[in-house]
């Protein structure tokens, strides 16, 4: 008896579509590995290697002198510390911001499926408009703000815009994805006495958690490759990585270290790279869960 296979059948044969799919995807994988591939194997080249203008070739000898550099001795300006202290600075940026919008968009997404306040409807309508505006346009406005808070130039003021432009999309993600729970689990909760927070974290939250990967990847991929925000409210000492990068490539003393510059990008994309790669069936969970569904 023929095996039985999940998906269908294994196809007896190739066709000229099925070749064609697979060229497709070939092109595809190439598309985004080429530029990939050639970063790494510049930032593992010497100077010399690099001005023979062999962009694809391999390097001669492995050298990692360019990414020691680039951590911690490539120069902004007159300052050459590196991108180590720009890793930190976002590591504190991203890591409260995401912690807060994702449980406040959670909260908001538990309460417009399942409590319904009064005026929920125009409330969730506000703000999705809110974050449909491009949010260069509140720029000034909240820079003013934060000054008169005392929380221009400062880590916390870089994580409350953050927080504040990322709630529209978690809310959205949480709403849909609470939509698609039976209301009777609520109600059940209700009858047997538990309140708001109870049934929000004894049956909500326990069920949401593909939803909470989802959302944090989400804020923590957008929070951690903001350039924008971060420039304008962090100030020169909280800098984070993604600014203290277009620095160190922006500087240039005596001949451009390209093997540097790519070393400094890598490292600096390495975190999200890092969270896609280990969080990837979570996340697939999680869309396919609620997560693009209206």
């Amino acid at each position: 008896m023929a095996a039985r296979h999940p998906n269908g059948p294994k196809p007896s044969r190739l066709t000229v579509g099925r070749i064609g799919l697979y060229v497709f995807l070939i092109i595809s994988a190439l598309f985004f590995l080429l530029p990939l591939y050639t970063m790494v194997v510049t930032s593992l080249k010497t100077m010399e290697e690099i001005r023979q203008g062999r962009i694809f070739a391999l390097p001669n000898t492995v050298d990692f002198n360019a990414w020691k550099t680039a951590w911690s001795g490539a120069c902004m300006g007159t300052q050459c510390l590196g991108v180590r202290l720009g890793f930190w600075n976002s590591v504190k940026i991203t890591v409260p911001a995401v912690v807060i919008s994702v449980f406040i968009g959670a909260v908001n997404g538990y309460a417009l499926s399942f409590w319904r306040p009064k005026g929920s409807g125009f409330l969730f309508g506000l703000l999705m408009a809110g974050g449909l505006i491009p949010y260069q346009i509140f720029l000034y406005p909240l820079v003013r703000l934060l000054a008169n808070l005392s929380l221009y130039n400062s880590v916390a003021g870089v994580v409350l815009v953050h927080v504040i432009f990322g709630l529209p999309l978690v809310t959205l993600l949480f709403r849909n994805y609470f939509v698609a729970i039976p209301e009777e689990l609520c109600k059940a909760g209700r009858v047997d006495g538990a309140g708001f927070w109870r049934i929000f974290f004894e049956i909500m939250l326990p069920m949401s958690v593909p939803m909470v990967v989802v959302a944090s990847i989400f804020q923590f991929t957008g929070i951690w490759n903001d350039f924008l925000i971060g420039l304008v409210f962090a100030g020169r000492d909280n800098l984070p990585m993604t600014v203290q990068l277009n620095n160190i490539v922006n500087t240039t003393m005596g001949e451009r270290a390209y093997n540097v510059n790519m070393a400094a990008t890598i490292l600096t994309a390495l975190v999200p790279l890092a969270i896609y790669f280990f969080s990837g069936r979570w996340f697939v969970r999680g869309v396919t869960a609620g997560a693009v569904k209206g």
